[in-house]
């Protein structure tokens, strides 16, 4: 990937102007343009994370839609249908537009930060797959525009899925949602990977990553090998519908088993993807603020490798009433069991780091040890589902509800919601209240046990799941009505959080409070730079010489194991504190509209495609979006690497400028590129790892 270079990054004090005409792209870091043509890793993560909220507050509506309908017997809130469609998008936005997308809201934004890098190995595919996310999310919920949402539960089972039990548009919907937001995750998975293992900081090996890093690798892995298997399962159901093809249609000698295959195939695999990053996160809090090193830290990032292998091999588990014989069942009975040891291991690794330490309980504290209690008892209330009998009588019941809540919220969710609070004053400058948020945390984790423990009673009561009403008599109203109120209680911690973040930001734009770079006192490189992180990151490339370098910079043990401050400590804290000074200058690649371009192309021509079928001649859409499509990436692929000469000062004006050492100045604007989207350092430093 070529890219253009952005003007140098000068400190607003420095007197010295620039010579007319020098660089002919102004380095604009403010306004509605800059965020839409950003390719800074920072900004794609900031980006993510506020969409990704924007969509949880959706899905969160529809929870407790769901919810007033079942609160109490014959509920008349939603008729059969709307329930259906507002089941399915609830799971399919909680999943693939919540979820995901904040895990991948960290991992952009810190993933540089914590191997020493400038951005991600190419910045301009980064911004790509948020757009396709975002674009993807917005043609999923314009079915709602559109003739109505997709109804087929979030799983998509064949055959309900096909043209004769679905006839509309709404499952197309489904389909081209999220076919767009997987080639969003694909190419996010290749650039994170590329940036792990060859862009590190100089003696930053493998086994000197923070935990949060590896794990993202690990999910990155998963997302790469399992996104094509729900492609495929996509493809083949988008030709069955659309095409006339027969993969799932049992009288023409389909087979509907064949699908639940593909799905959970990359099913299994993506409960960890949403789960891994935020047993990164905790790994990097609890430490943190246990004032003590992660405990066991490579048996837990070969635990993490080792649920990522092994992730691989038990989705049967999920088809245990589907009739597959008692030697498959046998088989992914015992991998199920044996998944559950990596896990354990973990949560193990995480009570022996707040052992005896000196525990200091924040809002992130609070949610990271909430991730480890509530993900407990999912992970054993999900064991049981090893043993197939057991499984036989929950499978179709709330009580997977509950198992699955547990671990996704009760787990990734509040694992999260550690990180929001823990990095909040590292991207934003500002620190969240600490009275508020320890109300947002206790709301939630009253109001969440409230609402999902009932279900493992309403389970084993043999309360069915997917249903949008029940008679009176059941026994099942006071349980429900129990999760229903757990559920507005869930909304009010969200309301409270929200809350928190404007009153924090009014408060800081009214008092002008500034934030050190290190609040907390933390272990990771990420806070050895100043808060909010400039747009390059880091002045020099720093040289790693430990885990948790940053820690070992202000602190050493004594005889006693005890941590005493460096002599340096204070000088360390400072130059956490330090910006380009005036002279110093960093090339960074410049601001590009080539990806949102080339991903609402693709989003003009899923209309075509979902369209084709009730009326052929909408296929030309389709062929104008690829042209679209085809033709941005041409330009992208030809815009030059650097600015064109003429628009250059020559090396003796750049070194006078004190942008370049002298005789370098071209040399370096012509290899800040390094394959691709590289940044380059023209002064003060290297270029923090290479591109490969």
């Amino acid at each position: 990937m070529t890219s253009v270079l952005e003007p140098p990054v000068l400190l607003p004090e420095d007197p010295r102007p620039i010579a007319s005409g020098a660089l002919r792209r102004p380095a604009r870091t403010d306004g509605f343009w800059s965020w839409i043509t950003s390719i800074d890793h920072k900004r794609v993560g900031i980006m993510y994370g506020v969409t990704a909220m924007t969509f949880f507050v959706i899905g969160g509506f529809e929870a407790l839609l769901i919810r007033l309908q079942l609160a109490s017997p014959n509920g008349r809130i939603l008729d059969a249908n709307a329930y259906n469609e507002v089941f399915t998008m609830h799971g399919t936005t909680m999943v693939f537009l919540v979820v995901m997308p904040l895990g991948a809201a960290f991992m952009n934004y810190l993933i540089p930060l914590q191997v020493g890098a400038r951005d991600v190995a190419f910045p301009r595919l980064n911004a790509l797959s948020y757009w396709l996310f975002l674009f993807g999310g917005l043609f999923l919920y314009s079915s709602v525009f559109l003739g109505g949402m997709p109804n087929g539960g979030w799983f998509g089972y064949a055959p309900n899925t096909s043209i004769v039990y679905s006839p509309g548009h709404n499952i197309d919907f489904w389909i081209g949602g999220l076919l767009i937001t997987g080639i969003a995750s694909t190419v996010g998975a290749v650039n994170l990977i590329t940036t792990c293992l060859n862009m590190r900081a100089p003696g930053m090996g493998l086994f000197r990553m923070p935990v949060f890093t590896w794990m993202a690798l690990v999910t990155q892995f998963l997302l790469l090998f399992a996104l094509p298997v729900i492609t495929i399962a996509l493809f083949l159901l988008m030709f069955d519908r659309n095409f006339g093809a027969n993969f799932f249609n049992p009288a023409n000698g389909g087979d509907p088993v064949l699908w639940q295959h593909l799905f959970w195939l990359f099913g299994h695999p993506e409960v960890y993807i949403m789960i891994m990053p935020a047993f990164g996160i905790v790994s990097e809090v609890i430490p943190t603020f246990s004032r003590k090193p992660l405990f066991g830290y490579k048996v837990m990032v070969f635990s993490g490798i080792a649920i990522g292998f092994m992730g691989w091999g038990v989705w049967v588990h999920h088809m245990f009433a589907v009739g597959l014989g008692p030697v498959s069942i046998t088989a992914f009975s015992i991998s199920t069991m044996f998944i559950a040891v990596p896990t354990g291991v973990k949560i193990f690794n995480w009570i022996g780091t707040m052992w005896k330490g000196s525990l200091r309980f924040t809002s992130a504290m609070l949610f990271a040890v909430g991730l480890v209690s509530m993900f407990t008892i999912g992970g054993l209330s999900g064991v049981t589902h090893s043993v197939s009998p057991h499984d036989r009588q929950q499978t179709d019941t709330y009580y997977i509800v509950a198992h699955f809540h547990y671990v996704l919220f009760g787990g990734a969710v509040f694992g999260i919601f550690a990180g929001i609070y823990f990095w909040y004053p590292k991207v934003f400058g500002q620190l969240l209240d600490e009275r508020l948020g320890k109300v947002h945390f206790w709301l939630w984790i009253v109001g969440f046990n409230l609402t999902f423990a009932p279900h493992h009673i309403l389970g084993l009561q043999g309360m069915p799941r997917r249903i949008y009403t029940y008679p009176e008599g059941t026994g099942w109203d006071f349980w429900n009505m129990v999760s229903t109120v757990g559920s507005f209680i869930i909304a009010l911690g969200l309301l409270v959080f929200f809350a928190n973040v404007r009153r924090t930001d009014k408060r800081h734009k009214r008092d002008h409070l500034t934030v050190e770079a290190d609040p907390w006192d933390a272990r990771g490189l990420e806070w050895s730079t100043p808060s909010p992180v400039p747009a390059y990151n880091f002045i020099e490339s720093p040289e790693i010489h430990a885990v948790d370098d940053w820690w070992h910079r202000k602190y050493t043990e004594d005889e006693d194991g005890r941590m005493q401050r460096l002599d340096d400590y204070d000088k360390a804290k400072a130059s956490a504190e330090e910006h380009l000074k005036p002279g110093q200058a960093v090339h960074l690649p410049s601001p590009s509209f080539y990806p949102i371009i080339a991903a609402a192309a693709i989003f003009v021509a899923m209309f075509g495609v979902v369209y084709g079928r009730s009326a052929g001649a909408n296929y030309a859409i389709t062929g104008l979006g690829v042209l679209v499509l085809v033709c941005t990436l041409i330009a992208w692929a030809l815009e030059p690497s650097t600015e064109p000469d003429d628009a250059l000062v020559d090396a003796d004006a750049d070194r006078l400028l004190g942008l370049a050492p002298a005789g370098s100045a071209q040399a370096e604007l012509g290899s800040g590129d390094g394959g691709g989207d590289q940044p380059a350092l023209t002064s003060g430093g290297s270029s923090g790892g290479g591109a490969g």
